[in-house]
């Protein structure tokens, strides 16, 4: 008798059944060997890899070994981003810019500077001839995340200079990607329209005057129009998604494979799948689904009993996707607050006041009140929990039109800027591979020939 012949999906779930049966490590071992999951310490603080003068996340201190919750802050070389953000609303200008640089270069511009920067970028935002056409159009991704990995990749072979990592290299390539992602990101939306979504897709021209947030609202946008107000609502989430410390998953991800000495376009291209999981910078569209969820669900949506029992059944992965998870609440450093979401909710707020959205905003600032209740009562844990950003900014998104395709590439347009000033301080200070330790938990087997395996 000849071979039993399967099909290909009934191959794989033998071959899976086989692979779960072999590869299950009791939990209970990480505790006996004090493995740092996901490199945090038992008290939730993060495992020291490393030193950086980029940035810091700040949410709590410790106080004789024990955990307290304060307001929390992000700071910028130094300067917290309510000053920087405060600063360019008074003043009415786009501050994204004005954040790369300071990032990149540790100190704030002055106004010549900021100018000359901002031509500097216009100059690199064009990608090289036909590569839109030979790399975006003509091989399109229903996934723009992974469009954007690849095309970042592929401008590897339009760089004679791709793997020397001298600063003034390095340097030039940070400023060409920086430059370069929101046309690449737009593009590959539009690529993605036509062949997925059998739509018809508007490829403009760029306009060199435009700040970064202008740029990406007029090459997106059919008509090119857009307000003042839509522009700089999008500028301050540039500027909040900008950097967030050397631990967060997707810099440390750049950074691990900065250490062991490859090419930027590699090191980026990692950053941007990073970012992609839902863990991460993919949480934005987990709370809109989320919301979706709730407004059919939910009746009265001012009704805080009934938001607050709906949002128990979502905790009890009795509604929702199952997860058990409330999107969009809770932080790996942040207690109190995340800046983020208190910068972004106010300044949101202002456009939704009047208007369609308004109901919906409110609803998510139940979720912000109700939720941490929901989930003591639930969980039976009292630890203290805050709105993250990815609350309000998917539906910051959906109020400049801008598609749910398009929400977790956005963060990536804007954390380039943390990207590349962590890849050049790695370069410049790191001096190691970064290689923590796994310990093997298999014991040693003696050796079975073929002819006696069964």
């Amino acid at each position: 008798m000849g071979k039993k012949v399967y099909g290909k999906q009934e191959a794989i779930a033998l071959l899976c059944q086989e692979f779960k049966k072999n590869n299950y490590i009791d939990p209970a071992l990480y505790e006996r060997f004090d493995v740092k999951r996901g490199l945090r310490n038992a008290d939730g603080t993060g495992v020291l890899a490393g030193l950086t003068l980029i940035s810091n996340v700040h949410g709590y201190v410790v106080n004789e070994g024990e955990r307290e919750p304060i307001e929390g802050q992000l700071i910028y070389r130094g300067y917290d981003i309510h000053h920087i953000v405060d600063d360019c609303l008074e003043h009415g200008r786009f501050g994204y810019e004005e954040v790369v640089y300071l990032l990149l270069f540790g100190v704030l511009p002055t106004a010549a500077e900021i100018d000359y920067f901002k031509t500097v970028l216009a100059q690199f935002r064009p990608l090289p001839d036909s590569f839109v056409e030979d790399i975006i159009l003509k091989s399109p991704s229903k996934n723009i995340m992974n469009k954007m990995a690849a095309a970042i990749l592929a401008l590897y072979t339009h760089d004679d200079q791709a793997d020397n990592n001298s600063i003034e290299q390095e340097l030039r390539k940070a400023i060409e990607i920086i430059a370069r992602m929101p046309t690449i990101m737009v593009n590959a939306y539009q690529a993605k329209r036509r062949n997925y979504d059998n739509a018809s897709i508007f490829l403009h021209p760029i306009n060199p005057g435009e700040s970064t947030a202008e740029s990406i609202l007029s090459t997106l946008r059919p008509d090119r129009q857009f307000s003042r107000e839509e522009a700089q609502l999008l500028d301050l989430c540039l500027m909040l998604h900008a950097e967030h410390g050397g631990g967060n998953n997707s810099t440390f991800a750049c950074r691990v494979l900065t250490s062991s000495g490859t090419d930027a376009y590699s090191a980026y291209a990692a950053g941007i799948g990073s970012l992609k999981g839902p863990r991460h910078g993919g949480a934005n569209i987990k709370v809109m689904q989320m919301l979706a969820c709730m407004k059919d669900g939910i009746r009265d949506w001012d009704d805080e009993e009934e938001v607050a029992a709906f949002l128990r059944k979502i905790v009890r992965k009795e509604a929702g996707d199952g997860s058990g998870l409330i999107y969009g609440m809770g932080h790996a450093v942040y207690t109190k607050s995340d800046p983020r979401a208190v910068i972004l909710k106010k300044n949101a707020m202002k456009l939704a006041v009047g208007t369609e959205y308004e109901p919906e905003f409110k609803l998510l600032m139940l979720v912000e009140k109700l939720a941490p209740a929901a989930f003591a009562e639930v969980k039976k844990d009292s630890k203290v929990m805050c709105a993250n950003v990815d609350l309000y900014s998917g539906l910051v998104y959906k109020m400049l039109g801008i598609p749910e395709d398009l929400f977790t590439p956005l963060f990536a347009v804007a954390r380039i800027a943390g990207w590349s000033a962590h890849r050049m301080e790695e370069i410049l200070t790191g001096g190691r591979i970064i290689r923590p330790g796994y310990k093997q938990v298999t014991k040693e087997k003696p050796f079975v020939t073929l002819a006696d395996r069964t």
